[in-house]
């Protein structure tokens, strides 16, 4: 799906993909506490990607990423671990600044630079290894 997805929406799959990976399950209860948000406003969003095939919720029913949104949940959280530790481990920033700092980022870094940004991180961690030789 190549459709632009809000920031929130975004941050609903990653939510999901993530109480998955922790839990085996995602819950609307379990989204909304993660995310501080009312029960009525999960299943909002829920129905909007569910539209867009990203997810499957039966009411009252677990939620499950499509084949889609998984790919674009991991893709989110794929962003944000590399913000977070070039942020953290390569710029010193605080570890929690980074990780706010890498959750905003994570929706609008563009490809190019998150590119940039993996191919400093590479020759960083190569100028490093040479170094400790």
């Amino acid at each position: 799906m190549n459709e632009q997805l809000t920031e929130s929406l975004e941050n609903y799959l990653e939510t999901i993909g993530m109480l998955v990976r922790k839990n085996k399950i995602a819950r609307v209860k379990d989204i909304s506490k993660e995310l501080n948000v009312k029960s009525s406003s999960v299943n909002i969003a829920l129905n909007v990607l569910a539209d867009k095939g990203l997810i499957i919720h039966e009411k009252y029913g677990y939620v499950e990423l499509t084949k889609e949104g998984k790919r674009i949940a991991d893709d989110i959280q794929h962003k944000e671990d590399i913000l977070f530790h070039f942020f953290a481990d390569i710029l010193g920033v605080d570890k929690d600044i980074a990780l706010k700092d890498a959750c905003r980022m994570e929706h609008t870094i563009s490809d190019e630079t998150l590119a940039k940004i993996i191919f400093f991180i590479g020759k960083i961690s190569k100028n490093s290894i040479k170094n400790n030789k």
